[in-house]
């Protein structure tokens, strides 16, 4: 039976006070787990930026966004992990139609 796969892409905001180096650190720890249960198409790095209102006095955020193909599964376990982790101030995943 072939597995069903779609297209999403999420964005994640890491702490902007965080180091540039840790920063990448954290969010190198969810490519890789994006790497191990879907495969990425391609990821956007938006830099430092400006948030649109302060997140418990955080004013900046760093912008990743990544597009990857997986099982429908993945995204919400994807998602839990990252609203659990210290450091990711926001993230949001969609489905990308096709």
């Amino acid at each position: 039976m072939e597995k069903i796969t779609s297209k999403y892409e999420t964005v994640i905001v890491v702490d902007g006070t965080l180091a540039e180096e840790a920063a990448a650190e954290l969010f190198g720890k969810f490519k890789a787990m994006i790497e191990a249960n879907a495969v990425i198409d391609e990821v956007i790095d938006w830099g430092k930026r400006k948030l649109a209102y302060p997140i418990d006095d955080i004013t900046e955020g760093y912008y990743t966004l990544v597009h990857y193909t997986g099982a429908h599964e993945f995204p919400a376990e994807l998602e839990r992990v990252l609203n659990i982790t210290d450091g990711i101030l926001r993230s949001l995943t969609v489905k990308v139609e096709e």
